[in-house]
């Protein structure tokens, strides 16, 4: 399919999903809710929301309309297309069109938005929300550390933006906590997706001799296959797909977001706040994926510490610290 084929049908479907939503659905009980995507919905990060929120729409809780493979430039529109035409609840990213939406919000005050930020919240109906999984980041983090016989581990991300900072840095501090020899390589492919720009990164990596990846973004864990090295998974979990590969997985889980963000709306109470705590694991939002194929190929004393690490997370006697600088680790 041509790009400009793509770009068509992304335009077609997002209004097609917009034309569905009639004016006076404020009066229906059942929330009408829609979310912007920037990416196509089999990206990581996107794919968590879009799951969490089929599972309201599934559940007979809501009615949901999404656009995927929105432009930035297009993004303004489509959020006031959606308001326009009665959605209450409207959710997407705002990393790089914030002054935008936050404009958009202010616009439609009986709207709510739950948008994806690295901003505050803005009252009285601006949420917003990111991946704090930095808990299960540093728990795949002791795993890679346990894992790696080079002691060097490269690290592939999209940007250098705290959200995914903060989860490098964690991932960092677990794997040295089971081996301060570690060593650490860190790029970025300044895109959310391009898989390609991505697997070849991770291969300059290996090529120096990492032996353990962090697959931050789609193609990593394809390099990692190809070279037979390990790679440790984020967001999602795809052993299934890479079962000799993928040791460890940071889940994140968005229902625990989304639900909060649906009953407020019914009950006529959202307000502008911070949804981020809502994505650490006391709140289930996040955890790190069970060992599956590599049960028996990570270390018993390697899984002995994991498991201590995650009781004290989830009692509150251990911190992860967040750090949400740009890491600048590499190793010759």
């Amino acid at each position: 399919m041509t790009l400009r084929r793509s770009l068509l049908l992304s335009t077609v479907a997002a209004a097609a999903a917009l034309a569905s939503f009639a004016p006076g659905a404020f009066a229906q009980a059942k929330p009408k809710v829609a979310a912007v995507y920037t990416v196509p919905f089999e990206q990581q990060w996107v794919s968590r929301i879009h799951i969490a929120l089929k599972a309201a729409e599934a559940r007979g809780e809501i009615e949901y309309k999404a656009s995927e493979n929105i432009a930035n430039a297009d993004y303004e529109r489509v959020m006031r297309e959606y308001a326009t035409g009665g959605a209450q609840l409207i959710v997407g990213e705002a990393f790089a069109v914030e002054a935008a939406a936050r404009k958009v919000a202010k616009d439609f005050p009986k709207t709510s938005f739950l948008m994806g930020s690295s901003g505050k919240p803005q009252a009285p109906n601006f949420s917003v929300f990111d991946n704090y999984i930095q808990e299960p980041a540093y728990l795949s983090g002791m795993v890679a550390g346990g894992l790696t016989k080079s002691n060097k581990i490269g690290m592939v991300g999209g940007f250098p933006i705290p959200e995914v900072n903060r989860l490098m840095h964690a991932f960092m501090a677990g794997a040295k906590e089971v081996n301060p020899k570690v060593e650490f390589s860190v790029s970025f492919i300044n895109s959310w997706f391009d898989p390609p720009k991505a697997k070849e990164a991770a291969f300059a990596m290996i090529d120096k001799g990492a032996d353990v990846m962090y697959a931050e973004r789609f193609g990593v864990s394809d390099a990692a296959k190809e070279r037979k090295v390990l790679a440790i998974g984020n967001v999602i979990n795809t052993q299934d797909k890479y079962p000799d590969t993928v040791a460890a997985s940071a889940l994140w889980h968005m229902e625990p977001s989304i639900n909060r963000a649906i009953q407020l709306v019914k009950d006529g109470k959202f307000a502008a706040e911070d949804y981020g705590p809502y994505s650490m694991m006391k709140h289930k939002g996040s955890s790190l994926a069970p060992l599956g194929s590599f049960e028996k190929k990570v270390p018993a004393e390697v899984v002995a510490k994991v498991q201590a690490k995650e009781k004290a997370i989830l009692a509150g006697s251990f911190t992860v610290k967040v750090d949400d600088s740009q890491p600048k680790a590499a190793f010759k």
